[in-house]
């Protein structure tokens, strides 16, 4: 019995050697499926990097990919703020489809129905894990979360296999980690409880306990204090569950190398949302002063220096050659939003929005018009492309490049465009910002008339509000400075009637206005 036990131990060990040797031989298998990587940005400017024109501060990392993909000069984000657009990216659908695509409170429910197709949900079905690190903002729960139970639905209802997030923006409560719905390193003899409404008894605030503060906050942060930091929202409870705001940064590096590494024998999608430049501005020590602009510019040359080191970890896992990766941001600039942070004083020649107009909250083009290039090592070369593309388009097009037949009607296929082997973009869209919509139709500009204040004064940006519409060629004129609407009014006259076609609503006609 033992002899025949060893003959087939022996027998066997020899069949696992010469399998292991004829493998050693094989060309290893070919994955056919390309990982997909969008890197999102929170509040870069069109003119923040080197590759866009920037000059007073460095983005060598980002550069790199920039000017060794497809560089994008008409990128366009779906909203001139954070949750519309992350709603539309993410769906392949306008904002302004869905009322309750606004700017969230950290309690508010989830916006995207469960049975809504999203891009994870489209690569599931095609044999991707999916995944998403950092700034979520789409809110959770039904409405009234319980942040002390597994927090559903939320990303992993919607398409994610697995989530690592902050609920809506660094400067909202709560502020924790959400890791596939459990907060992370809750202490359950410490509860957490979260109102927009009213404070909890007893617990500080930045309004009436400045002297806890180690960053002063300008307008609407005024809170529940965090790390000494002012926060949007009341929180009780959860001490050891709270973030270190320098270290958010490298947390969520940590988590997308970790992601990548883990998943990198299987086709993958990674959803990477930094939280930069976002505020609180708050650097790691080993970038502050980095920039010589405060804080707003540390964390830009955090957030490149944060890019380069996943590059660095999808380069060692062997995996940058089979890796789609697609950078933008959110919306445009803002400098001032809502802390003394020395972004204004120290911005110097730096110029967040570039050669465009407006901002962060704007309909120019400022608002919308932001980074945006695709990089794919071997696949992609290098180049420019002065076609007009948008967030929306990633869905359709990210379908068709892992031969999915899903689509949504806003968004156009563009693959060939993104991956460098066409010329052709979309001709016209919808832009939108806090609940008003403007139109882009090849080289036009249009904006209807909006009440409402024509700057907002918190934030120094203009916000295209006016009594007449705005009309501008930005072939001609990028800065946005000539109102064509009154000597062109056949052009203005088209424009609002494709705009009508798209947008469902009933503006004033050219002859109703007073054209100044």
């Amino acid at each position: 019995m033992k002899k025949n036990i060893l003959i087939s131990v022996g027998f066997l060990l020899a069949f696992v050697s010469c399998k292991e040797e004829k493998r050693s031989v094989e060309t290893p298998k070919e994955i056919t499926k390309p990982n997909i990587v969008i890197i999102y940005a929170d509040d870069l400017g069109y003119g923040e990097l080197g590759a866009y024109g920037a000059t007073a501060l460095k983005t060598p990392n980002l550069d790199r990919l920039a000017n060794g993909g497809m560089r994008f000069t008409n990128g366009y984000a779906s909203s001139a703020t954070c949750t519309p657009s992350r709603y539309a990216l993410l769906t392949g659908i306008y904002p302004w489809r869905n009322e309750q695509a606004k700017i969230l409170p950290g309690t508010a429910p989830l916006i995207i129905d469960t049975a809504q197709n999203t891009i994870p949900k489209m690569l599931k079905k095609q044999g991707y894990h999916t995944g998403i690190v950092g700034k979520w903002h789409l809110g959770l729960g039904t409405g009234n979360v319980n942040w002390n139970e597994r927090i559903s639905p939320g990303p992993n209802e919607v398409g994610f296999d697995y989530s690592n997030i902050l609920a809506a923006t660094q400067d909202r409560v709560p502020t924790v980690y959400i890791e596939n719905g459990h907060v992370v390193n809750l202490d359950p003899n410490d509860p957490i409880e979260v109102n927009y409404q009213e404070n909890f008894e007893g617990e500080p605030t930045g309004l009436e306990n400045p002297e806890m503060l180690k960053m002063k906050w300008h307008h609407g942060h005024n809170n529940s204090i965090v790390n000494g930091i002012p926060r949007i929202g009341f929180m009780k409870g959860g001490e050891v569950a709270k973030w270190v705001d320098e270290d958010m940064a490298d947390y969520f590096l940590t988590e997308a190398q970790t992601y990548v590494k883990k998943h990198k024998d299987e086709p993958f999608f990674l959803y990477y949302a930094l939280q930069q430049p976002h505020v609180p501005r708050t650097p790691h020590a080993r970038f502050v002063g980095s920039s010589g602009m405060g804080p707003r510019g540390d964390v830009i040359v955090e957030a490149d220096w944060m890019v380069g080191e996943f590059i660095k970890t999808l380069e060692a896992e062997g995996l940058l050659e089979n890796t789609l990766i697609v950078f933008s941001s959110d919306n445009g600039p803002v400098v001032n939003d809502g802390y003394y942070d020395d972004s204004v004083e120290k911005l110097g020649d730096h110029t967040p929005a570039g050669v465009l107009r407006g901002g962060k909250y704007s309909l120019f083009e400022a608002g919308t018009r932001v980074p945006f290039f695709t990089y794919w090592k071997g696949k992609i070369s290098s180049g420019v492309s002065d076609a007009m593309v948008s967030q929306l388009d990633l869905f359709s097009s990210i379908a068709a490049l892992v031969d999915s037949n899903e689509r949504t009607d806003d968004s156009q296929e563009l693959l060939d465009l993104f991956l460098g082997q066409g010329q052709e973009g979309r001709e016209q869209m919808v832009i939108e910002a806090t609940s008003r919509t403007a139109f882009r139709q090849g080289d036009w500009a249009m904006i209807p008339p909006y009440d409402g204040p024509q700057i907002n004064t918190q934030v120094n940006i203009e916000l295209a509000n006016s009594d007449v519409y705005l009309l501008y060629n930005l072939k001609e004129d990028i800065g946005q400075q000539n109102n064509l609407a009154k000597t062109n009014p056949e052009k203005l006259q088209q424009m609002i009637k494709a705009y009508e076609a798209i947008r469902g609503t009933e503006q004033m006609s050219v002859e109703q206005l007073e054209l100044k």
